[in-house]
């Protein structure tokens, strides 16, 4: 690991102002994922500023019936809140699915959304990668890419978010509040990712020594009974080979709102626009779930050793809307007979 300095912010603006004078300086929080890649030698930065002492540490409800979460807000805290667990489940258990207890301890809310991705070739400063280093390649493509994107990807880059908490959030539309050297601003998170196109360098949209704040949670009465689901190769501390983050209710047999996200997938957090559309005012049948999932998995292309994930995802999302639906309304109490609904179609709102 190189020499650094080392500062610990009082104030966010002054952070700021610290991190827009080097391009090479850093925000430090839980450090989970910035200080394995500086042992590895993938980030290098001179200077580290430290924003766990600013206070964006505290959960609070917003007058629009939301949550404002702080960006230092640890990750098994969020996860164990009350008002989170109970109308927002899909964001306990997807943090509650990620890393270890011990490590979920350390990671912040603002660091998660911001971690880079596990791909092996990222990982090795000793092998090209288009997102290390621009121009020098993606031996990703022919080489170990089981992990690795199947939607979104591009010949400059194929690799994954690895945040299961992100693709909770983009279910969520939730915002992400960034202090920038201009002001302020409100980011969706599912525009906070960007696809790789050609420039994989560029994780975010977010501009060097912006600063993350908080996480703005909306007002969402089917989150009430949302879930997460994840598909690892083992049972703890692994990323997702496939997860979806799901919210539905049923109304006589039809779907009235859905909310789907896609985790392990792509270069972010994917929300399953598509098959969202087809969802509303269809039966909330097994056959119809496929469909919609069909739509969306249309575009993806698998690579040599990846094709596998978009069976498992279709699988997996099919499973999980039963789920719901059986939850949302028991099939004894449905009235849909395969047709449209007499109400129908619902708009998400």
């Amino acid at each position: 690991m190189k020499p650094f300095r080392y500062e610990r912010a009082a104030e966010a603006g002054a952070a700021v102002t610290a991190l827009g004078s080097s391009p090479h300086a850093r925000y430090l929080g839980g450090g989970t994922n910035l200080v394995d890649l500086m042992k590895l030698g993938v980030e290098q930065p001179d200077l580290l500023v430290d924003v766990t002492a600013l206070p964006h540490t505290a959960i609070e409800h917003t007058s629009a019936g939301g949550l404002l979460v702080g960006a230092a807000v640890r990750n098994s805290e969020l996860a164990a809140d009350h008002a989170v667990r109970t109308r927002y489940p899909v964001l306990s258990q997807a943090l509650l699915a990620g890393a270890s207890g011990q490590l979920r301890n350390a990671a912040t809310v603002g660091g998660n959304l911001l971690q880079r991705t596990r791909c092996p070739y990222f990982q090795d400063p000793g092998k090209p990668c288009n997102k290390r280093e621009p121009g020098t390649g993606c031996p990703a493509r022919e080489g170990v890419h089981r992990e690795l994107a199947v939607l979104g990807a591009s010949p400059s880059c194929v690799a994954t978010h690895p945040s299961d908490m992100a693709v909770a959030l983009a279910a969520l539309d939730a915002g992400v509040h960034v202090l920038t050297r201009s002001g302020t601003r409100t980011v969706p998170v599912t525009e906070l990712h960007r696809l790789p196109g050609g420039s994989p360098e560029r994780d975010t949209v977010l501009a060097p020594g912006d600063l993350v704040t908080h996480v703005e949670l909306g007002a969402v009465p089917e989150a009430a009974g949302s879930v997460y689901r994840k598909v690892r190769d083992r049972a703890a501390y692994s990323f997702a080979l496939v997860s979806v983050a799901a919210a539905l209710h049923v109304d006589g047999g039809f779907v009235r709102r859905v909310r789907l996200a896609f985790g392990g997938v792509a270069a972010r957090p994917w929300r399953a626009r598509t098959a969202e559309e087809r969802l509303l005012g269809a039966p909330a049948t097994a056959e119809s779930f496929a469909r919609a999932v069909d739509a969306e998995l249309a575009p993806a292309e698998p690579l040599r050793d990846n094709a596998f994930k978009v069976p498992l995802l279709r699988s997996l999302t099919v499973r999980t809307l039963a789920e719901l639906a059986e939850r949302s309304e028991p099939s004894g109490r449905r009235t849909g007979d395969g047709g449209p609904h007499p109400e129908g179609p619902w708009e998400t709102p």
